[in-house]
């Protein structure tokens, strides 16, 4: 997959794969009230959507460069645009939830495909904030328009499937399939950095199974417990989602300044807060502060979080797989948060998952602070384990020269095993601009445009 290409149709592929889960508590909500449905019922079925949608991403991840990414995406957007125009006509519950599984299971591969893409672009992390700032825009005006058209179930189903069709345009700026011989040449190759790349996947899966826990009862709670009306939990949903893109934007300027394991690990300690915050409202004001505190940190670390994935390798395979397990943790987080809310009280099933997000916390921004993969930074060379080798030989007085630019390509580094150790000697020395031993760059690694 090329790494080169247009980032605007990976950002529109991407929202259109993301809008069903953005979505959900409205989903979950009219489900519950048209259809007849109780709420741990209704969160079942946003389950089985996502779900779906975290099937796709596993059996996608590691096929995206061997199918090209547009037939992929073309493939995911009808299934998409199908499956929830059909929920949306659909009377029965069991019509419903056989569609919503063929649109969970589109909206999926989509994001599997942007997720890929993502992974091979020069700067995955402005790419990804990008995305989540689309989608999060689509969300945000689509909860201020819905709750005054009426309509049940159908309109929120019907937003998704629009979306999709409107999509579909932009999959022609994607590459099509590789020739067999450079495919089984790219795809050949083992997973890299497996234990950083198992621990993030494991932790995505909790951390976003306690999000999506609130967010699938989130209009519950704001309509039984504190007493609002739709249309005001739909102005608080919106005003959140419109601060949630103050965050990503936050995100995008503040790109490699702090790292990644800052935003992360300090992230996750906020929402963990404005978790407690949320479900333990009473009134407006509160219900408010919770949501919107939350929505605004949110997409801030799960930009990083895609970025770190990315990293990790640039082919997008733990891209896809951590986003696809994330995508399970999404989808059990509905019935959860169903079935504490109604066994233990929304307040109590606020500690508890501002527990679990605080218990993930740690292990996730480890793998932050010491992955392997490549740097936040375009164009600086990571020694395996350690600093990026640009910044030691900034710091060890080597020509300029030898320092990568911002914006140059990353190069891969490549470590030469020599027996005899006269001759490492003789290869340090003359890595420095006068040969001598203290101006050697660790790996004399190059990078060039």
């Amino acid at each position: 997959m090329s790494s080169r290409r247009a980032a605007w149709p990976l950002v529109a592929v991407f929202t259109a794969g993301y809008l069903a889960s953005y979505l959900l508590p409205t989903i979950v909500g009219r489900l519950s009230v048209h259809l007849g449905l109780t709420p741990a019922q209704a969160g079942l079925v946003g389950s089985a959507l996502l779900l779906s949608s975290a099937s796709a991403g596993f059996t996608l991840a590691g096929r995206v460069e061997r199918y090209g990414s547009r037939t992929p995406a073309r493939v995911g957007l009808v299934l998409a645009a199908i499956g929830y125009g059909s929920a949306a006509l659909a009377g029965s519950v069991p019509l419903v939830v056989a569609s919503v599984v063929v649109g969970g299971f589109g909206s999926g591969a989509a994001t599997a495909v942007a997720a890929a893409g993502i992974a091979a672009q020069r700067d995955p992390h402005r790419t990804s904030s990008l995305g989540l700032l689309t989608v999060s825009a689509t969300a945000g005006a689509l909860y201020l328009t819905i709750p005054h058209l009426g309509g049940g179930h159908r309109l929120p189903f019907a937003a998704i499937a629009l979306v999709a069709l409107l999509v579909w345009p932009a999959t022609t700026r994607l590459n099509g399939p590789t020739a067999p011989e450079e495919s089984a040449s790219r795809i050949t190759g083992r997973l890299p950095h497996r234990r950083s790349g198992l621990v993030l996947a494991g932790g995505m899966l909790v951390w976003s199974m306690a999000q999506n826990a609130l967010w699938g009862v989130s209009s519950r709670i704001g309509v039984v417990q504190v007493g609002l009306s739709e249309v005001t939990v739909g102005a608080v949903f919106a005003a959140a989602l419109g601060a949630g893109l103050l965050g990503v934007m936050g995100a995008g300027v503040l790109g490699a300044r702090v790292g990644r394991a800052v935003p992360i690990g300090l992230g996750t300690v906020i929402i963990a807060g404005s978790i407690v915050v949320s479900s333990s409202a009473r009134d407006l004001a509160s219900f408010a502060t919770g949501e919107i505190l939350w929505n605004t940190v949110y997409p801030v670390v799960l930009s990083y979080l895609i970025g770190l994935a990315a990293s990790l390798d640039v082919r997008g395979r733990w891209a896809v797989l951590a986003g696809s397990a994330s995508s399970v943790g999404v989808a059990c987080g509905p019935l959860l948060g169903s079935v504490l809310s109604e066994e233990a009280g929304y307040p109590a099933m606020g500690l508890i998952l501002g527990a679990a997000t605080l218990l993930v916390a740690a292990p996730v921004t480890a793998v932050a602070l010491h992955t392997g993969g490549r740097p936040l930074v375009p164009g600086s060379v990571r020694r395996r384990g350690g600093a990026p080798a640009a910044l030691l030989a900034a710091t060890t007085g080597s020509l300029s020269g030898a320092v990568p630019k911002l914006g140059s390509p990353e190069q891969a580094v490549t470590e030469l095993r020599v027996r005899r150790r006269r001759l490492v000697r003789s290869a340090i020395r003359t890595a420095g601009p006068d040969g001598g031993p203290g101006q050697s760059n660790a790996y004399a690694s190059t990078s060039a445009r």
